[in-house]
């Protein structure tokens, strides 16, 4: 890689094989894109954002990232779409200025390499991650469908798995630093199952705040009540006081 490559911290995780479509409308971005078409292959670096916000700068970034290929530029008049797909991975080894966009010194991480014994994993994985789709799709919407086909490449459809699977940033984080094929297989199994429970939550178990809601709503319902009660109550006194019976004594008195 480059010396210098042009980086694009986003709040997601890029992934080796996946598309990437992106609307760049901040000038620094414009800037960069301007930049790197100029090379014969046009590429870009992705990491996930640490802290902050991907428009405006200043924000955090983790330093391990993917390398992010252009496929298609498409311009209009205030911004410009891109697509582009994720390659190979890199670590960061330094962080130079933003002048104006990001820019930092790499290292390639090695890819991964296929054995034929990981067949019988990556045939777990990939039913572990359509079940739990499946099931998690029962309760909200996710980003892809369980049944989404896959590459019949075994390298190229293991990273597919871990970026179809329904896990958080950090997970996925996780998965892209796998030293091996294994570890990245045998960790998406293990991720996926240890969020099955969370994905799959019923919709009727009501949360805490939900059980504190419902009980502020009733206590102050019979708060409400209690004035009500009382008045009642003087109300019974005062008219048994007119017939001269003892307060509380219901007998109706005999006719004249």
């Amino acid at each position: 890689m480059d010396a210098a490559t042009a980086m694009f911290p986003l709040g997601s995780v890029l992934f080796p094989y996946m598309p990437l479509p992106l609307r760049i409308f901040e000038e620094r971005y414009r800037i960069m894109l301007g930049t790197v078409l100029d090379d014969e292959e046009p590429a870009f670096g992705v990491v996930l954002i640490e802290r902050g916000f991907e428009a405006g700068g200043g924000d955090h970034r983790f330093g391990i990232g993917t390398l992010a290929r252009l496929t298609h530029v498409a311009a209009g008049a205030t911004d410009v779409h891109v697509v582009a797909r994720g390659a190979e991975r890199f670590e960061v080894e330094e962080w130079l200025p933003d002048d104006p966009y990001p820019r930092a010194k790499v290292r390639p991480v090695p890819d991964l390499t296929w054995n034929e014994a990981l067949t019988p994993l990556r045939a777990e994985a990939e039913r572990t991650v359509r079940r739990v789709l499946a099931r998690a799709a029962e309760y909200s919407e996710t980003s892809w469908p369980a049944d989404v086909e896959l590459s019949e490449d075994p390298v190229e459809s293991s990273w597919q798995l871990a970026a179809i699977a329904p896990l958080g940033d950090l997970d996925q984080l996780r998965l892209l630093r796998s030293p091996t094929m294994g570890g990245l297989l045998a960790g998406l199994i293990d991720l996926t199952l240890a969020a099955e429970p969370v994905l799959t939550a019923g919709s009727a178990d009501r949360s805490f705040e939900e059980e504190l809601d419902a009980l502020s709503r009733a206590v102050a319902a019979e708060t409400r009540a209690e004035p009500a009660d009382a008045d009642e109550e003087q109300g019974d006194a005062v008219r048994d006081d007119e017939t001269g019976d003892e307060p509380g004594d219901d007998t109706t008195p005999p006719r004249p």
